[in-house]
């Protein structure tokens, strides 16, 4: 998208090679590669159908001193009234970002409710990734199963220093979806918990405005297949499809046979060296009506505007 409409055409040829009727573009605002403007102009406008833009907050309003989440809830209004179908907020809310004392800002401060509280309002969905594997928040040594990949992304590594612990994270999103009940929110990366599917559903059973997406775990998934399958049989109206990576046709194959096959034991990913661990998958052969949800019926029903 960011070399224009010829890019543009190129996706929705892969697009349509693997059945995707739509794609949901969730960097479409400030701070993003691509602004809304020019999102809407590249994707929606000529494409009304197969694009979903989600807003990102515009965290330089924290610069502006007390009233941030007033301002930005502003914002999204804003947003939402010119095209927007819901908000994307970043893990580096509680990783990284700082309010205006210089403290780290965590995601159920209450300074950002009137964020949430107006996407509530406008009935737009909250997409927000809290975390990341737990072995990012651990010692980088021969125990972390994670040791290649932190190597080769050392700025993924969150143990140490002022990051907050993994379980004072999984905490604060707890509290930050029961404190806005009238708001739905889907948390990318099924929680960022994926290694604690109990916890998980625990709490989706919890709090009836969560929902949760798969996107970039589906390699952990398959690692343990029965409880993956539960998981998705017990869950299926509150779980969405995604991708989380650069359109590639091989890469949505894999994950399709992940979901639909009972086949065992084959490569996540592709090359001679995996991107995440060395580990294998499995199938967990969603019947078709679990299938349907997941795919499709799920975005519609939570998402304004698709269909």
């Amino acid at each position: 998208m960011r070399q224009g409409a010829e890019a543009v055409s190129r996706l929705l040829d892969l697009m349509d090679s693997l059945g995707l009727r739509a794609m949901v573009n969730l960097d479409a605002g400030y701070g993003s590669a691509v602004s809304l403007e020019e999102c809407l102009r590249l994707l929606k406008e000529p494409y009304p159908e197969r694009f979903i833009l989600f807003h990102t907050l515009n965290w330089k309003r924290l610069e502006e001193g007390e009233g941030f989440g007033e301002r930005m809830a502003a914002d999204l209004r804003e947003a939402v009234a010119r095209g927007a179908q819901g908000v994307k907020i970043h893990k580096s809310l509680g990783l990284r970002i700082r309010d205006p004392q210089g403290r780290l800002l965590m995601p159920d401060d209450e300074r950002l409710a009137p964020i949430f509280a107006a996407a509530g309002e406008l009935g737009i969905p909250v997409l927000y990734h809290v975390a990341d594997p737990r072995a990012f928040f651990r010692p980088l040594d021969g125990r972390n199963e994670r040791l290649e990949q932190l190597a080769r992304h050392p700025d993924w590594h969150f143990y140490g220093g002022d990051f907050p612990q993994f379980e004072v994270l999984m905490e604060a999103q707890a509290r930050l979806v029961r404190r806005h009940p009238n708001t739905t929110f889907i948390s990318a990366h099924l929680c960022s918990y994926v290694e604690n599917l109990r916890w998980v559903s625990d709490l989706l059973d919890a709090c009836p405005n969560l929902n949760v997406d798969l996107s970039a775990r589906y390699e952990e998934l398959g690692r343990q297949p029965y409880t993956a399958r539960r998981f998705f049989l017990r869950h299926a109206d509150r779980i969405l499809f995604g991708a989380d990576f650069e359109p590639e046709a091989w890469h949505y194959r894999v994950l399709f046979r992940f979901l639909e096959t009972d086949d065992e034991y084959f490569p996540y990913a592709i090359g001679p060296r995996p991107q995440k661990g060395r580990w294998r998958i499995y199938g967990i052969f969603l019947p078709d009506d679990v299938l349907r949800k997941v795919y499709a019926e799920n975005a519609a029903r939570l998402i304004p505007g698709v269909r």
